[in-house]
Formats: C-alpha cells, structure tokens, sequence
C-alpha cells in the first residue's frame, strides 16, 4: 500500500509539472478569444477527489488541473440535481427563471420542467464572436424540437439527449435510446464515460488549424447511477484498498475511469497546440449521492436537498497566461455565473437580462465584495417527499434559510459560526428569518410567473409512469 502511495503522488507531481510547464510558459498577458472547455460532471460529492481530501481515490488528472489553475472552495450548483443546474450555466439564470425547477423527465407524469423557447443560451450569444460550439454528452434540457442542442444553437452535437442512463453500456433509458449525432439516432458500443472522453477528443482534434474558436461543453454522465464503472477499474480499487465498502469501491473506480477520460481530453488540448489558448472550467452539477456511497466531506447533506452537501461543488477555472497557477478562492459563486465569465472571456456584451454574474475579476486575482448580493436555490419534484411542490434555500451574507421539504420547517444557520449547519437558528434569530423570508418570497414570485411545463402545441405527452 505504501509503495503504491508513493507511486501515485510521483505520477501526481509529474502531471502537475507537466501542466504547470504548458500553462506557465509566459507571464499574464493581454486576452485574446480563447477556446473554452467546460468539463461538468454528474452527481461529483465535494469530497470525492484526492485534491479535495478523499483519501481513498486517485483523481491525478483533475488534481493537476486544480493545481494549474484557480481552485474554488465555495462554489455552489444552482441547484442539488441535474437539469435545473445545466439550466443555469447554459442560460446564466436562476433555473426557475427559464423554466425548468425540476427534473426534465421522458414521462409527462413525472416531468418538472420545460426550457423557455425565449431563453437564450450561450451559444447563441458566442456565434457573433465567431465561436463554434459543440456539447459532447449529457444534455438533459429537452427530449425532442424545439429543445434539442442542435436547435438551442449548438454547432455539434454528440451524446445523450436524456437524464440518466439505465446502463452505462447499452444508453438507453426506459427502453428509448437517446444517443444521437447532430440530429441523427446512434449506437455506439462501449462505456459511455470512454466514448464521450473519445468524442471530445475527436472534437478537439478536428478544431486544428480552424479559424474560429471552440466552445466545448463536455457534460459527463459519470458519476451518476446506476454505479456502473468497467471491471478492471473496480479490480484496481478493490486490490488498493483493501478495506473499501463494496458500494464505495464502485463509486471510486467510476470517478477514477472519469478522471482517465479527462486526462485524454486535456492531453488533446496540448497535443492539438490548444491549451496555451484555452479557459478550462470544471466543476459539477450537484454535490454527491450519499446512498450510493459519494462524499460530501464534513458538510451536511446529499444530492436532492438544499443543506451544504448537496450544493457545494468543486470548482476549478485555468487560463494560461491569464489565471495564476496553484491559487485558491473563497469567493462565493454559482454555476449561472459561468455564463457572465465565458461571455467576458469572449468579449461579448450581453445585452438580455441574466442573474449570474462574470467571476473573471476573482479569477484574475482582483479584489472582489464577498456578499453583494443575495443567492438563492429552488427544485420542484414529485412523489410523496415532495408531492409536486418546491424546496427551497436563501443565503444573504453569513445567513441561510432553508426549506429541506415541503412538509418540515425551515430552517435557519448562519454559515461562517456554523458551517456544518448544526445549529437550527430559526426561532432564536426571528427577525434574521423574517428578512430572509421576505427575499425568498420575492423571488418565488418571481420563478412563479414562468411556465415549466411543456406549451400544449408543442409536441405530445407520453403518459406513461416511471
């Protein structure tokens, strides 16, 4: 076991020196139009990576891209599942506002939202800039036109039109398939997390010597259910760690065979002579799936509920020339503020209203207010946890006020005293929750004047159940 540790942090420090060799060549300089490359996986817990203190996983390639860059440590999802925060990042609004509070599901019945035909969505704002865009995997944001990537504005499309799949290996889910090229029905063999690492490699390559620059989304669907990684990376871990629970082990090796998929993807930026050239964001979509055997680390909560665990992420943006390497942040972020940093990035004005806001500043180790503006989170879900209604959250400063389910009390902690959110406030501090209440009604209000289900002319329902 020693040995092996040992080899793993000098394989570590080589990958860092390697990435630090590429991305530090040269001093800050002046920005031109880069590529950008935004790596999303699915379901990733806040402790579930060895830069992030999970000392059972190997996450070499990630971990030097932390290190070649600026790594976040209070970056938050727009919400703690899927669609609504893909919602956000790709429109740079609260996920309430452009219609989807909830899960995009293939049944009527069990679907919780729709993406507003009137949302505007990056690509669309990149193409006057000159930029080709492409997503490789999970989509999640529509099941058929007018909602399809090709039709929000995507140059490229290759991957899964759904939310999860049902087998890593056959992509399907409720016995549809999903998997398309462009517009075009595939099926492809093979894991899903190594064929989406493969087509974005192939996306990176055929982008050489182009004129225009490239935006790639590359949305894993990895590590989410079902915990399915391949045979021999589940052998590797069980032989490391002897001890690891049978759950945990398959967890680990999933996020293992992702980070081997992302190193190909960032050696194809610098075998293509991309790198020097690109804005690299990775983060996820929610924290960790705690009945599946994720982390969150210390923070209280999982997937689906609006406590820390299940909204914290980890979050890292490297930028050669312009990001310094091996720098950390505490500043307060969410994915829709991806959208406002690309744009600037770009050098695109954006002239439609967006909620989130360009971290470029933070990035670019500026002196940026810490609370200057309050943040909120929704989701609305079915079934009998949450019968079709919303749970929400509100941080204003230091203070969160939180609704876990529709049917228990809020809740108040104040984050810098109580990171842990041990220490119910509600009734102590009822003016703090009073004034939290009232911002947090105003913007129900708001997400409330939106529709999240399908217009009646568009397209048919299949009323089916889960």
């Amino acid at each position: 076991m020693a040995l092996l540790q040992k080899r793993h942090r000098v394989a570590l420090l080589a990958l860092v020196a390697g990435w630090l060799s590429v991305w530090t060549d040269s001093p800050l300089k002046a920005a031109a139009r880069p590529n950008v490359l935004v790596i999303l996986a699915d379901d990733l817990g806040y402790g579930d990576l060895a830069c992030y203190g999970a000392a059972d996983m190997q996450t070499p390639h990630i971990d030097a891209l932390m290190q070649a860059g600026m790594r976040f440590d209070h970056f938050y999802a727009n919400c703690p599942v899927c669609s609504p925060t893909r919602a956000a990042l790709l429109t740079g609004r609260y996920q309430e506002l452009v219609g989807v509070p909830g899960v995009i599901r293939t049944h009527a019945d069990n679907n919780w939202g729709y993406l507003s035909p009137d949302s505007i969505l990056l690509p669309k704002i990149l193409k006057p800039a000159g930029y080709h865009s492409a997503i490789v995997g999970k989509w999640h944001l529509g099941l058929e036109s007018s909602n399809t990537p090709i039709e929000r504005g995507f140059d490229h499309f290759h991957g899964f039109l759904g939310d999860m799949m049902d087998d890593y290996y056959h992509h399907r889910r409720h016995d549809r398939n999903y998997m398309r090229l462009q517009e075009q029905t595939i099926d492809p063999k093979g894991h899903a997390t190594d064929l989406f690492s493969q087509w974005a490699v192939d996306y990176i390559h055929s982008r050489k010597g182009a004129s225009e620059p490239f935006f790639l989304y590359l949305a894993y669907n990895a590590p989410h259910t079902p915990v399915q990684p391949p045979d021999d990376w589940l052998a590797k871990v069980k032989s490391r760690e002897s001890d690891i629970d049978a759950d945990r082990a398959k967890l680990v090796a999933l996020i293992e065979h992702m980070d081997h998929g992302i190193g190909q993807v960032l050696a194809a930026l610098k075998e293509s002579g991309a790198a020097d050239d690109t804005l690299v964001v990775f983060t996820s979509d929610n924290g960790g799936y705690l009945k599946v055997g994720a982390s969150n680390g210390n923070l209280r909560g999982s997937k689906q509920e609006m406590y820390e665990g299940g909204l914290r992420v980890p979050m890292c943006a490297v930028w050669p020339g312009q990001i310094k390497p091996q720098t950390r942040s505490n500043h307060i972020a969410l994915t829709m503020d991806l959208f406002a940093t690309i744009a600037e990035v770009a050098g695109v004005t954006v002239e439609h209203e967006i909620d989130g806001r360009s971290i470029l500043p933070v990035l670019r180790g500026e002196r940026v207010p810490q609370f200057d503006r309050d943040i909120f989170w929704t989701r609305r879900e079915g079934g009998l946890r949450y019968g079709g209604k919303t749970i929400d959250a509100v941080r204003s400063g230091n203070w969160k006020l939180l609704q876990n389910s529709p049917f228990e009390p809020r809740e108040l902690y104040n984050l810098k005293d109580d990171p842990l959110e041990t220490n119910n406030l509600f009734h102590k501090r009822p003016k703090i929750a009073q004034q939290l209440d009232a911002k947090l009604r105003r913007q129900i209000q708001r997400g409330g004047a939106v529709p999240w289900q399908r217009p009646p002319n568009v397209g048919s329902a299949v009323r089916t159940a889960d």
